[in-house]
């Protein structure tokens, strides 16, 4: 359509004024649920809802999705939802969408989906999605911690809310450290959003006063049966329908992130519960009672927080305790600051040690406990030893080698006693060697010779292979140097190759390896790394890979253009090797390098796979854990020789 000229309005028929209408509508918030009464009066009416729940992605409402509906539909509780991202970064199951346009598909299936909970209101923080990683502070970092708290407390104050539910905060492995985020702050909103003192301008240029919610609750329960809310879901709707029906129907709007059958899943046609952990509140909690909104409405806008939880024990003696990994001292302050310690699991120290090699650990005691001496009881087979030093105590521990069960270490001191859960993790003396020659042949010798390290099913950290035809491999490793030189032969009775040319990203969607490598052997995060997911074969029948959730993530010819692949079918699955510039992981190619090394296996087995579906069933790793592939501090450890 031509431009108008300055001055000349152009004319639509009305319906189609109407439309346009809705079409810009922004996207703050949309009106309300099919159904439910316009609410009158001021703009503050307008924007008063009786539940929030704060989430990190589109989709992260799965684990409260029916109680949702129940509240919404069947009890008309206004309720609003809030994202710290559109989600951006995740995976892309129904198309090529990626970034920023992947972030719009993903918000029109969130709009869809809360519109048939009966969701009033999605508002969004406009936080980046930048990668999976299992580090709350890398994404309090990116996001920035402060403005990001100061937008939380803004939809608060706004929205009014009485209730607030989120996610556990807890370092869990496996738990995604945007997960960690969005529970995190919205527990620090509960104080900050009430305080006068926390982001002035909200009142001053906005018109918004202090507000503090009634009850904060986390999705999920404790493990502490007396404390859990429980809320019973076998009662209709006025449609006569369930409300985990109502869930299933909302959440497979969910597509992209492979949603479109839940309703049909028979885990969740079976629920009948959701827990709720109580952790913030004005007034006593009754769980009992499975109603969230128990002893509401409260009169004013900041009543003061009640003291009355229970006291819990901790892991942790402030006074005598092995300092554990750094997310999980830094959820331990995070409990005392806020007084939350009955709403969390208790957390034993855990902290990752190099099987075969000593690992040294900080002990920390009072000045009282200063002059005792300290006994260990270590695991059988393992040795430890304490070290008392002008630094400070230190623990010096040695786990067998080839040990993989996780076990514990107590050290002792005047009746105080402070325990810690080891993990160990492989490694491996890399030798180096002559460049080997860039062939497929099986035979050939120098490959030939290098020892192969198995990675069986049973190192599974996600789904279950049948047996070792099913999913399993082995590799081999070696350096010239200047390259490091890999080599995964993976068996597979069923190798599927469903990804694009074009759609080089996401590797988990299908067969497909991961090298993972981190210059700082044992970092919290993988932003610092050089992670690369490799299909052996793409619809063109090449291999291909791509970086992913690293220092620098995209395909491996523009962003590690140096890195050499090769792939071959073997009799039974498929091999890849890879030959990675040594620079380009940040290594030096010296003696007695040390890094940290991981070789992740992804298998779908689904022969009918339509292109890009993500068809991942089994996922196994020389060094095995739930969320593994975003916490370096678990990758195995390789040393060059």
């Amino acid at each position: 359509m031509p431009r108008p000229a300055p001055g000349v309005f152009l004319r639509f028929p009305v319906p189609l004024l109407l439309l346009l209408s809705v079409l810009v509508m922004p996207s703050q918030g949309w009106g309300q649920a099919p159904g439910a009464p316009e609410p009158a009066g001021s703009g503050a009416e307008r924007l008063k809802v009786d539940l929030l729940g704060v989430f990190a992605h589109p989709d992260d409402e799965t684990g409260v999705a029916a109680t949702v509906a129940r509240l919404a539909l069947g009890s008309d509780r206004r309720v609003a939802h809030v994202y710290c991202t559109r989600g951006e970064g995740g995976g892309n199951m129904v198309g090529t969408q990626s970034g920023p346009a992947l972030g719009l598909l993903r918000e029109i299936e969130l709009r869809d989906a809360l519109r048939h909970l009966g969701v009033r209101q999605v508002h969004f923080l406009d936080r980046a999605d930048f990668a999976y990683t299992e580090s709350l502070s890398v994404t309090l970092e990116r996001w920035g911690h402060e403005e990001t708290l100061g937008r939380l407390g803004r939809v608060i104050r706004a929205l009014r809310p009485e209730v607030v539910v989120t996610m556990n905060p807890a370092p869990s492995p496996g738990q995604h450290g945007n997960h960690q985020a969005a529970g995190w702050l919205a527990t620090e909103a509960f104080e900050a959003a009430a305080d006068p003192a926390r982001f002035p301008d909200h009142r001053r240029l906005e018109g918004l006063s202090p507000w503090r919610p009634r009850k904060l609750f986390y999705s999920g329960g404790t493990g502490n049966p007396g404390l859990s809310l429980t809320v019973t879901l076998n009662s209709p709707l006025p449609d006569g329908r369930l409300p985990v029906a109502v869930a299933g129907e909302a959440l497979s709007n969910h597509r992209s992130q492979a949603f479109g059958s839940i309703a049909q899943s028979p885990w969740f046609r079976r629920m009948t519960n959701q827990w709720f952990t109580p952790v913030l509140g004005v007034l006593p909690v009754r769980p009992s009672d499975g109603d969230l909104f128990h002893g509401l409405p409260v009169d004013g806008a900041c009543p003061p927080r009640w003291e009355g939880f229970p006291e819990a024990e901790t892991a942790e003696d402030p006074d005598f305790h092995i300092v554990p990994r750094p997310a999980v001292a830094r959820f331990r302050e995070f409990v005392r600051t806020h007084r939350i310690a009955h709403a969390v699991p208790t957390f034993q120290a855990d902290l990752p040690v190099v099987a075969g090699r000593a690992t040294s650990l900080s002990l920390v005691r009072d000045a009282r406990l200063a002059r005792e001496e300290i006994r260990l009881e270590a695991p059988p087979g393992w040795s430890a030893r304490w070290v008392n030093s002008r630094q400070g105590d230190r623990i010096v521990v040695t786990a067998p080698a080839g040990a993989r069960d996780d076990a514990s270490l107590a050290a002792i001191a005047a009746g105080h006693r402070a325990t810690v859960r080891l993990h160990p993790v492989p490694s491996l003396k890399v030798p180096r060697v002559a460049t080997p020659p860039w062939t497929s042949r099986d035979d050939e010798p120098t490959w030939a010779a290098l020892p192969v390290t198995p990675i069986g099913p049973e190192l599974s950290w996600q789904g279950h292979a049948d047996d070792a035809s099913d999913c399993s491999a082995g590799f081999r490793v070696a350096h010239d140097g200047r390259h490091l030189w890999v080599e995964v032969r993976v068996r597979d009775n069923r190798v599927v190759s469903n990804i694009e040319p074009d759609d080089i990203k996401g590797h988990w969607r299908s067969d497909s390896i991961e090298l993972c490598l981190d210059p700082a052997a044992g970092a919290e995060h993988t932003l610092g790394c050089w992670k690369a997911g490799i299909f052996p074969f793409d619809r063109a029948g090449h291999v291909r890979g791509a970086r992913d959730a690293d220092a620098d993530p995209g395909p491996l010819e523009r962003h590690s253009p140096g890195t050499r692949l090769l792939s071959w079918r073997t009799a039974d699955g498929y091999a890849i090797r890879a030959a990675i510039p040594l620079a380009e992981a940040g290594l030096q190619g010296r003696r007695g390098t040390l890094a940290g090394f991981n070789v992740l296996v992804y298998d779908g087995d689904q022969a009918d796979a339509r292109p890009g579906e993500n068809i991942n069933r089994t996922r196994l790793a020389w060094s095995p854990r739930p969320g593994v592939q975003g916490r370096p501090e678990d990758w195995g450890r390789i040393e060059l020789q």
